[in-house]
């Protein structure tokens, strides 16, 4: 099952029409996309053999799919090759930091480049979709309510500001977390922890690599992050980027302005357009 935001609206989809969730569950199930996370496992049950014939289509664009997210968080260096291309070491615990919710954009967004020092990094993002504190890693997936695309854009000048650097600021800039275009549910992959990923700018590959490669996998940064966290239904988790970012080569390289198109095998592309100040 797929869950997407139509027209602000929530909606689902089992491979045809988006449809819209409360008006075809005649109120049980709220418009709000952010509420679906958290009901997960009733809206599959109740969607049962097949969604009616008749079940009312949503209208609109494909918004932010989870657009209120109470908890953003994030992991870097998660793939070994792109520690390495950082100069940094392997982690042995999961570098933590967060992105703010103003960031969020969802499919087809335009978004203004603040400077010419802005670089990319496609992401796995996982959805939470049941509470929990100190989760078993052999009980992870079971708190999850599906996966989508993510950018983690950065700007890696105000990133690496000192004393310490400061990863929220530079990566939290309007337009700077798009996600999308929708959440795939967890049992709609056959392989949910290996997955191609990839990000092309104007058709140029930036970036490819699995999700098999991450350093800590899915269930492990959960059960890793839930040792201090509570996490709620609709909280993101940006899981990492593989290697391939601009910082990484020599010369450096950042963003301008095109199409930027993130892809996750059994998800899709979500493709934003990125402008220049003075576009």
């Amino acid at each position: 099952m797929r869950m997407a935001n139509v027209g602000g609206r929530a909606a689902i989809s089992t491979g045809g029409a988006w449809i819209d969730l409360e008006a075809a569950s005649e109120g049980r199930f709220s418009a709000d996309p952010q509420a679906a996370y958290g009901q997960v496992a009733d809206i599959r049950d109740w969607v049962g053999d097949g969604l009616p014939a008749d079940a009312p289509e949503a209208t609109g664009e494909l918004g932010v799919p989870v657009p209120m997210p109470r908890q953003l968080i994030a992991i870097g260096l998660n793939y070994r090759e792109h520690a390495i291309e950082s100069n940094l070491a392997i982690p042995e615990h999961p570098v933590v930091f967060t992105k703010f919710q103003s960031s969020l954009v969802g499919p087809g967004a335009t978004v203004t480049l603040p400077s010419d020092g802005v670089d990319w990094e496609v992401e796995l993002v996982v959805v939470i979709d049941k509470e929990g504190h100190q989760i078993p890693a052999a009980e992870a997936w079971e708190h999850v309510a599906g996966l989508t695309v993510g950018q983690d854009l950065s700007w890696r000048e105000v990133q690496g500001r000192g004393p310490a650097p400061q990863f929220a600021m530079g990566k939290s800039y309007p337009g700077f977390s798009p996600l999308g275009p929708y959440v795939v549910t967890v049992d709609e992959f056959a392989d949910k922890d290996d997955l191609a990923i990839s990000c092309a700018l104007d058709g140029e590959v930036l970036q490819e690599g699995r999700t098999s490669d991450l350093i800590f996998p899915v269930a492990d940064l959960i059960a890793r992050l839930s040792e201090a966290l509570t996490l709620y239904p609709g909280d993101l988790i940006y899981t990492g980027t593989p290697k391939g970012v601009g910082m990484g080569r020599e010369p450096k390289r950042f963003l301008v302005p095109g199409e930027l198109v993130s892809s996750i095998e059994g998800i899709g592309d979500l493709s934003i357009t990125l402008v220049g100040k003075a576009d």
